[in-house]
């Protein structure tokens, strides 16, 4: 049995450029690139059908891994596949992707639900309200909430979210701790981190980015434009 994720404990702070980031060799898979195809192998502008076929950049997400890591798998014929003809994307159909997560005890919850994972770290109950109402009306996201780093440490080990927004004074921990204790931990190494806070100088801002934010912004902010960015960061459409 895992133990629970403590975002108490102190850990010394990793700089961005230590963590793995996503390297592609092929500029065709790189996140935004613009594609002919659309995720579900249909010519973009057609009628999509069911989904079926993923990118290289879903398969990640839904596994938990790098993109480089379903890239080398692809290319190694570990994983089932096929390119679009005249160009070098890379699609995996749902059945070989199935039995990539089975072969390697990947759980298949994600690949059912189709909706990306975000924990809201916040004491302000406005705040939590207000995420949780738009991102619940938004269609794309599953919500769970926590009001301290202790309970926040629990639903990071049971929810294992693509996603957190975290205020940055929590009553019991700052931010930076957070950050640190979650890139420490290499079954986290997919999920993204945005920092909010109001209080928060610039030099503060750099060290959260240095301990592993993904971005920063600041309140009060544009809710609209922040899952903006969430979405952006979570590579969706």
């Amino acid at each position: 049995m895992e133990s629970e994720v403590n975002f108490a404990k102190s850990t010394q702070p990793r700089a961005r450029a230590g963590r793995m980031e996503i390297a592609v060799n092929s500029p065709h898979d790189t996140p935004g690139t613009p594609e002919p195809f659309a995720a579900n192998g249909t010519p973009n502008g057609a009628s999509p059908t069911a989904k079926d076929v993923y990118t290289t950049g879903e398969a990640a997400e839904i596994c938990k891994v790098s993109q480089q890591t379903i890239i080398r798998c692809f290319d190694a014929g570990r994983l089932g596949g096929f390119r679009v003809p005249g160009s070098k994307f890379r699609r995996i159909p749902r059945d070989a992707l199935v039995k990539f997560m089975k072969d390697n005890g990947i759980p298949l919850d994600n690949l059912d639900s189709g909706r990306r994972k975000v924990l809201v770290v916040d004491d302000d109950a406005e705040i939590v309200e207000l995420f949780v109402d738009v991102l619940t009306r938004d269609g794309r996201f599953e919500v769970k909430t926590a009001a301290s780093g202790y309970d926040a440490g629990v639903l990071t080990q049971e929810f294992n979210p693509d996603l957190m927004i975290l205020d940055y004074m929590l009553p019991d921990i700052n931010g930076n701790v957070v950050c640190q204790t979650v890139r420490n931990n290499p079954k986290f190494e997919h999920m993204k981190i945005i920092i909010v806070s109001g209080v928060v100088n610039q030099e503060e801002i750099n060290e959260l980015l240095q301990a592993g934010a993904d971005d920063f912004v600041k309140k009060p902010f544009n809710i609209e434009k922040l899952i903006e960015r969430m979405a952006e960061l979570m590579q969706l459409a």
